[in-house]
């Protein structure tokens, strides 16, 4: 295969010298545009300016361009890519492509619980519902809330089953499951010795067969009180999953797992339910990581129904995360191979790799550029900041913008919001790229407006008209 690589003026130097000590398994051209920053360019732009050799088989275009790349595709009659956002990718993005071919099927469904039901407006639970949809959840599940009646209950399940979702309802009340089931429920939470008749009488009720059932262990039991309840099912046809429920930390933690592995050898074709809400919710703790775990457990015991809710703030966003984790252990487990360089999604505070250069590369590229517009550039340990005239190192951002000049307020306030953008990630070890968003993993929000910079900065004192923007050369 033969790559061609598109980039501007200022990157290229910073280009060769990453395919030079990658190296590529591949033969390669650089293209060097007519433009002095490589993100200004856009699509139908490069499309009337490139070139392309015989014999390439791709063109890679800057990460940050903007427009389609069909638009060159039909100029130039090869397949065009945009690459990673900053030119320091590139070696990952090209290890990750043929595995990102192989990645992304998952074999646990997901119920998402909202939870005190019986508490919100019926608008309150649809717009829950909805948004756990859209995070990936496969079932809505509804709380209900012991002792307090919840008469809605059917018309509820009715509402969501009508609009294309799959439902589940939290109850041991027999009233509730019944009323639940006959609107169109399609899981039950749970059942056991003190309710199982319910699972009897709407056995074969529901067009389609009986709603599944989730079996729990009685109250102050063990293990073994499962054994009557899955026996009774089993004997009356009924579909169920095993829950030995996962216990909190402090309260029997390490235990429950141990029972969810022994469930797992005594009844090896069950299906089974893992509640990790219990887990997520109750340890303060960033949950991406304690979802990733959790899933990783079931994935490897085979437990392919999960049960998770977001009602503490540090559990927000748990059903995305459980969307992408399994994924990732699906990949992990069914490829025997460690989770990592896939999928880093669930990468949120620290970012898998801190991308930076060295003030003798930075000095190189201040040597190049002609117009005072100011590039910020950040490190493990150091913020830079230089245009054609000034070259600021330093850690403490006043300090360096009082070494700046500028008094133009929206200037000043471009810079003041960029720097404080680079402090935060020189603090948390992040890599930081001028005008780009931080990386937050999933949780990662769109690039900023092109434009802004073009409007903000300085214009060349020679030359009122041009400018060439404050984009640095981290892009290709």
């Amino acid at each position: 295969m033969k790559v061609l690589f598109v980039t501007g003026k200022l990157a290229e130097p910073s280009l060769r010298r990453v395919l030079a000590e990658m190296p590529p398994p591949f033969r390669y051209d650089v293209a060097v545009l007519k433009i002095t920053v490589a993100a200004l360019m856009t699509t139908s732009w490069i499309a009337r300016s490139l070139t392309v050799p015989e014999g390439t088989d791709l063109v890679l275009i800057p990460g940050l361009c903007e427009g389609e790349t069909a638009a060159v595709t039909d100029r130039v009659g090869v397949p065009v890519e945009k690459g990673p956002k900053d030119l320091r990718d590139i070696p990952r993005y090209f290890g990750r492509s043929a595995d990102a071919r192989e990645y992304g099927a998952w074999d646990i469904e997901i119920v998402a619980e909202i939870n005190n039901a019986p508490r919100l407006t019926r608008d309150a639970v649809r717009r829950e519902a909805e948004r756990y949809r859209a995070s990936g959840a496969d079932l809505i599940d509804i709380g209900c809330t012991p002792g307090l009646e919840f008469p809605s209950l059917g018309d509820l399940v009715r509402e969501l089953v009508d609009a294309g979702m799959r439902v589940s309802v939290d109850s041991l009340d027999p009233s509730e499951i019944r009323a639940a089931v006959e609107a169109g429920a399609e899981l039950v939470l749970s059942v056991n010795g003190s309710n199982i008749e319910v699972a009897q009488a709407l056995a074969d009720r529901r067009a389609g067969g009986s709603a599944r059932f989730v079996v729990i262990p009685d109250m102050g039991g063990g293990l073994d009180s499962l054994e009557p309840t899955v026996a009774k099912l089993q004997a009356w046809g009924v579909p169920f999953l095993i829950d030995p429920i996962l216990e909190p930390i402090g309260m029997g933690f390490m235990a429950s797992l141990e029972r969810y592995a022994t469930a797992r050898r005594r009844w090896p074709a069950a299906e089974m339910l893992m509640g990790i809400g219990n887990l997520t919710e109750l340890t303060a703790a960033d949950s991406t990581g304690v979802n990733a775990l959790l899933i990783a457990v079931c994935q490897e015991l085979g437990i392919r129904t999960v049960l998770t809710t977001e009602v503490i703030p540090w559990a927000r966003g748990a059903v995305r995360e459980v969307d992408v984790a399994r994924r990732l252990m699906h990949y992990a487990v069914t490829k025997h191979t460690v989770p990592k360089g896939v999928d880093e999604r669930l990468v949120t505070v620290k970012d898998p790799v801190v991308l930076s250069y060295s003030e003798e590369e930075l000095r190189a590229l201040q040597a190049e550029i002609t117009d005072p517009n100011f590039r910020i550039f950040a490190d493990a340990e150091t913020i830079t900041v230089f245009n054609s005239e000034r070259f600021v190192r330093g850690t403490d951002i006043q300090a360096i913008f009082a070494q700046l000049g500028v008094d133009d307020p929206a200037h000043a306030f471009y810079l003041g919001k960029e720097l404080a953008k680079a402090s935060l990630a020189v603090t948390l070890g992040k890599t930081y790229r001028q005008e780009g968003a931080l990386a937050w993993g999933y949780l990662t929000p769109q690039d900023e407006v092109r434009s802004e910079h073009v409007r903000l900065t300085q214009r060349p004192a020679r030359d009122q008209g041009s400018g060439t923007g404050d984009r640095g050369s981290g892009t290709t």
